[in-house]
């Protein structure tokens, strides 16, 4: 097993249990704790080194922030 995987794992977790349960409720630190698994997930890809699977992974992560970021400026301008 690699470093990165084995970081990759740990920090998947972290961030599963910190996006389930949030500190605060509010839209950006549910956006933040949404982000950490990614990073998890990101590191394990790199440690098979599967080109496809990178660039779909940081395809998708950009396109759900971005409609994430919109979701939350939303609810904010309803409040």
């Amino acid at each position: 097993m690699t470093p990165e995987f084995i970081l990759g794992c740990i920090i998947l977790i972290i961030g599963v249990i910190a996006a389930a349960f949030p500190r605060p409720k509010t839209y950006l630190s549910r956006l933040i704790s949404l982000e950490i698994p990614g990073l998890g997930l990101l590191l394990i890809m790199i440690a098979y080194d599967e080109m496809l699977a990178l660039l779909t992974f940081v395809a998708v992560t950009a396109i759900s922030t971005f409609v994430l970021v919109r979701v939350i400026e939303r609810k904010e301008a309803a409040q």
